[in-house]
């Protein structure tokens, strides 16, 4: 593990990361109690949250979240301005109108698949998997599993396209 990012960029908030070999950390980025693993490049304006898990060799583009709960395996594609989530239920405050912390709140955590991409603008809501070289569409919001291989898009996110083998339900749309 190496100690910082290979560049030097000004404005960064590096905080307690575990950082693989030969990362790549560009200016105005904010990562603190992650984990990103080596070869990655993290662009400028992303924020990736404690607990978030990023894998070898991914792409996070600017302006992009990744929040507490989220696990980028390697090789993952994440465009610009993507969001992920990872409260089902959320609150300012409790029944009570005290701020909500912690314990008040479930994390729900989100799995992205090898090698699969999102694209720009798309929103990631918590508690799903996207499955190995999957694509989701720009500006697609994901509410439920993307299967391997297959292709996203829309809000809700529907399938385009499966990769060889999935099921029918899920073979190219003829438009």
């Amino acid at each position: 593990m190496a100690e910082r990012p290979v560049n030097d960029a000004p404005y960064r908030l590096l905080e307690d990361v575990e950082f693989g070999d030969d990362v790549v950390v560009h200016a105005f980025a904010n990562l603190y109690g992650c984990r990103i693993g080596a070869g990655s490049q993290i662009g400028p304006f992303v924020e990736i949250q404690r607990g978030a898990v990023v894998g070898a060799r991914c792409k996070i583009s600017s302006h992009s979240f990744v929040c507490s709960g989220v696990e980028l395996e390697d090789e993952v594609f994440v465009g610009h301005a993507v969001v992920f989530t990872n409260d089902r239920y959320p609150r300012a405050v409790t029944p009570e109108r005290a701020l909500q912390r912690d314990g008040d709140w479930t994390l729900e955590r989100t799995v992205v698949r090898r090698r699969a991409s999102i694209g720009s603008g798309a929103v990631i809501l918590c508690g799903l998997e996207i499955g190995e070289e999957a694509i989701v569409g720009a500006g697609a919001v994901v509410t439920r599993d993307v299967p391997r291989g297959a292709v996203v898009a829309g809000n809700p996110a529907r399938a385009l396209r499966a990769a060889a083998g999935q099921p029918a339900a899920l073979r190219p749309v003829r438009r």
